[in-house]
């Protein structure tokens, strides 16, 4: 029987490719990815040689259930995307519901999530994060996907262009007040950068700069609440999620002072209280 193998692929750095995704792919009859050109790049340098076809957003309704049925009878196909796992802000999710739904055999081989890496190179509480892809490309409708961020109340991950982040940033402090933040830049790349500090502080070291390049991921600390607004178990509540996270009892307490508004010697009493 055949196998739908769902290949995670690098970021950027071709040393992060699996020996076990080159041996999943040297498997499979044929290779489903975004970007064709890109993805020969991929095979070629790792002498793969399986024939590669289109499978984006603009086919995906269209061929998930062409691909499943092959799967059925009893072909290998292997799914990639042009960076990281598939399905992660990317297409996929289509054909592996169908195949899943079909009692189909699915194989998940690992790869990058930028959005973790992010996370763990930011220095934010990372439990509980939520990952929300891309922000819409209009104000008003960042604003709107902000305010869903500032609701869940932890760390938030977004994918941003490089073109449109200082405008994202913007509308996020708006919305979510001077937080804590890192913008990743160019992960696992040549150029690789981490700007972290306040929203607005990173915001104008953006600024600064006469463009801005590469693939950008954004780590939002939870969202500001004002000291009157916060009850004492919230207070507590928020101090305890970050001491579970491992976050010392010190930055826990600058970091719940800071999300409600406090004073820490303020933050201090109500934990002692």
């Amino acid at each position: 029987m055949g196998k739908l193998l769902i290949v995670g692929t690098p970021l950027g750095n071709l040393s992060d490719m699996s020996p076990r995704a080159i041996e999943a792919l040297k498997s499979a009859g044929l290779i489903l990815c975004e970007d064709t050109r890109h993805t020969r790049k991929l095979l070629t340098h790792f002498g793969i040689d399986v024939p590669a076809e289109r499978f984006d957003e603009h086919t995906e309704d269209a061929k998930a259930a062409e691909f499943a049925e092959r799967v059925a009878r009893g072909e290998t196909i292997a799914l990639v995307s042009d960076a990281g796992m598939p399905l992660v802000s990317d297409p996929g999710y289509r054909i592996v519901r169908i195949a899943r739904e079909r009692g189909l055999t699915i194989e998940p081989v690992p790869g990058p999530f930028a959005g973790v890496l992010a996370l763990v190179a930011s220095g934010i509480a990372p439990l509980p994060f939520t990952f929300l892809g891309f922000p819409p490309h209009r104000h008003e409708g960042r604003l709107d996907f902000y305010r869903n961020a500032a609701e869940l109340g932890h760390t938030t991950i977004v994918y941003e262009s490089p073109e449109r982040v200082v405008a994202s940033l913007e509308d996020a402090l708006e919305v979510l007040g001077d937080v804590e933040v890192t913008v990743a830049r160019e992960m696992t790349k040549m150029h690789e950068e981490f700007l972290s500090g306040s929203i607005s502080e990173v915001r104008s070291r953006l600024q600064e700069r006469e463009r801005v390049y590469g693939e950008i991921t954004i780590v939002f600390g939870a969202a500001m609440k004002h000291g009157r607004e916060a009850s004492h178990e919230e207070i507590v509540a928020e101090f305890e999620r970050l001491r579970d996270s491992g976050m010392r009892r010190n930055d826990a307490v600058k970091a719940v002072a800071e999300k409600f508004g406090l004073r820490k010697n303020d933050v201090y009493k109500l934990l002692l209280g």
